[in-house]
Order: structure tokens, then sequence, then C-alpha cells
């Protein structure tokens, strides 16, 4: 049975995201971060994205660009807009 952490998703200014409950990045470019949030998908898109930290013991996820939208949805797809 997969541990369910709790998540707190903080954007400050639409340039810097933190994420508390990640469990792992999926992939990363510099438009697109796909990451796994208790067992769920993920998905910031922008430009200039890039990873700042993560760490798999803790969770805690930071990245810095420009955040153009937050998808969240189950890990086979489905992806909802959160933030546009």
């Amino acid at each position: 049975m997969q541990e369910t952490r709790q998540s707190v998703l903080t954007i400050e200014q639409q340039n810097k995201v933190t994420l508390t409950g990640v469990s792992s990045v999926d992939s990363f470019s510099d438009s697109d971060i796909v990451l796994t949030v208790n067992g769920k998908k993920l998905k910031l898109s922008g430009s200039r994205l890039k990873v700042l930290s993560f760490s798999e013991g803790s969770g805690n996820f930071s990245a810095s660009g420009e955040i153009v939208s937050v998808k969240f949805g189950s890990a086979g797809g489905g992806l909802k807009k959160l933030l546009r």
C-alpha cells in the first residue's frame, strides 16, 4: 500500500514553485516538469523552467522559471488545469 503524504503547493509571483509530498520527478525540460504526488501526476508548464532541488526522502521539491500552468490528475492521464 502506498503511503500518502500531505502536499502543499506554493507559487511565488509565477516564477518560483515549492511543493511538498513529491514522490518522484518523472521528467523535466525547460518547458515542462512532470512530478508524481501521492500517486497522481502533476505537470508544471512554462519557460526557462529549472529544477532547483528535490529530496526523495522528505518529498520537498522546488523549481524556478516562468510558470504558465499547473495540471493535476491521475497517474493514467486526465490532467486538470489548476492555474492559467
